[in-house]
């Protein structure tokens, strides 16, 4: 510990930080170019290509010309995804759910159907240990 001093343990923290921090930019700056449907290929490729020969000036310049539009898209991604997800529990709802429900309608449906005579007692049986089963 003695050819470490203190000083230079928080220098490496620091610049491994750093070097986590960028990656997590690299990450998220690939993420939102290749799902934004605004950029053709060709500006998909140039701003790749820009990012991986010239990192850490690639990284600024994408942040500084579309950083503004990151937040705006993740925004609207979000909001597509919460839209998707209560519209599919409104049907899910209207529909009538789980199987419990489905199954004590088709027990109904098989009464009414014996009741009627349309199924004779064994039909009947026969038909609810399906449904049960």
């Amino acid at each position: 510990m003695d050819d470490y001093p203190l000083l230079n343990i928080f220098w490496t923290m620091m610049w491994l930080f750093l070097w986590i921090l960028w990656f997590f930019l690299l990450f998220r700056i690939f993420g939102d170019l290749f799902r934004d449907d605004s950029v053709g290929g060709w500006g998909k490729a140039g701003w790749a290509i820009f990012v991986i020969l010239l990192p850490f000036l690639g990284v600024l310049v994408y942040l500084i010309v579309r950083g503004k539009g990151m937040g705006q898209r993740e925004m609207q991604m979000r909001a597509d995804a919460e839209k998707d997800f209560r519209s599919y529990v409104q049907k899910t709802a209207a529909e009538g759910g789980g199987p419990t429900r489905s199954h004590a309608d088709e027990l109904a449906k098989l009464a009414e159907l014996k009741s009627s005579g349309a199924i004779n007692e064994a039909e009947y049986e026969k038909a609810k240990a399906k449904v049960l089963a």
